[in-house]
């Protein structure tokens, strides 16, 4: 059976009457009713050999993969510009106005492994938003949570991609990211958010996704000390904003505030003398958050008695992701280790 085959036969189970779309929902909101069709699904996939994506894929390819039925297009930047079906994974820093050095070959490794957590059988995507939610306020159909998992019960990082607040680069920023830190064993959440609210909306986002996965810790077999938060530009904001006033300032659940705060390339300036241990990393060449605003921050913080680290890369702009092949490969690996150092 061809992949278009299995594709076909994921979308119909999915679809039949009576069911909706497999956002998962095992953990908490309660499960969908389309949640044995997904299980279907994911057993067709099991007995079929299920092409991983490569740099000559296409976003038609990525949107019709059976792993990522029902939301391949919160995988996607964009959620009010249609994206060429055509357009080749090689080309898809096209996509990301504002970010750099967007490597093809980090995104696909990352999409892959995705394919592969769900063609074992694992939930790779949940919705932190109930349906009445979502029918209350439609745009919250564009939010829900990937899932990477680490060991059980091992600590979880929360990582918001960039974008502006015009489109969310979890490509880029958000899936290679929680490849990395999950070579330590973490879990790793990346959200998906409401682009286009100036943040506002994106922040209370990350609220609800903080406290849906408190909430659901033991289903999820997390562990929720020492859970960290990670944003690049934008959402890096919004990383540090939770970690200033706590999840409940943006109505979310009364939970602890995390850990650390792992910073990129952002021009936020707002703190508080609460602020949890902070790491952060900027581009000297980086033209829409010059680093001069990152290390006023990183100042003040010292000035107030908060542990940080702060480390400025040569010859690389705004949102370089992981760095691949630049100055500022291996951040990744530098931020966990910080992280690793507050954990009680």
């Amino acid at each position: 059976m061809h992949n278009f085959t299995l594709r076909s036969l994921c979308i119909l189970l999915t679809f039949l009457p009576g069911t909706s779309y497999p956002g998962a929902k095992e953990a908490g909101a309660g499960r969908s009713s389309g949640a044995s069709a997904l299980t279907m699904c994911k057993s067709v996939m099991k007995d079929r050999v299920v092409a991983h994506l490569s740099i000559d894929s296409t976003i038609r390819d990525v949107l019709a993969h059976p792993a990522f039925a029902g939301f391949g297009r919160l995988i996607l930047p964009w959620d009010d510009r249609k994206a060429d079906s055509n357009l080749r994974l090689r080309d898809i820093g096209t996509l990301l106005p504002y970010h750099t050095e967007v490597n093809p070959a980090d995104i696909v490794t990352a999409l892959n492994r995705m394919i592969d957590d769900a063609i074992s059988g694992k939930t790779i995507f949940y919705e932190f938003y109930t349906e009445a939610q979502k029918q209350t306020e439609s745009t919250k159909r564009n939010t829900g949570l990937f899932f990477f998992r680490g060991k059980p019960g091992a600590p979880f990082a929360m990582v918001c991609p960039g974008g502006g607040f015009a489109y969310v680069a979890s490509v880029h920023e958000g899936f290679p990211y929680a490849v990395q830190i999950n070579k330590s064993g973490y879990n790793v959440f990346v959200l998906r958010y409401r682009a286009g609210s100036g943040g506002e909306l994106a922040t209370q986002d990350l609220a609800a996704a903080i406290s849906y996965v408190f909430r659901n810790a033991k289903a999820l077999s997390i562990g929720v000390d020492n859970y960290s938060l990670w944003g690049s530009s934008a959402g890096a904001r919004m990383a540090a904003s939770i970690g200033s006033h706590g999840v409940a300032f943006y109505g979310g659940d009364a939970r602890p505030r995390p850990s650390v705060v792992v910073m990129a390339y952002t021009g936020h300036s707002e703190l508080s003398p609460d602020d949890p241990p902070t790491f952060a990393v900027a581009g000297e060449h980086d033209g829409i958050a010059p680093p001069y605003v990152m290390e006023r921050r990183i100042s003040a913080l010292r000035r107030a008695g908060i542990p940080v680290e702060f480390q400025r890369f040569k010859n690389v702009g705004h949102g370089f992701g992981l760095g691949t092949g630049t100055s500022a490969e291996g951040w990744i690996e530098s931020a966990v280790r910080f992280w690793q150092r507050f954990m009680k």
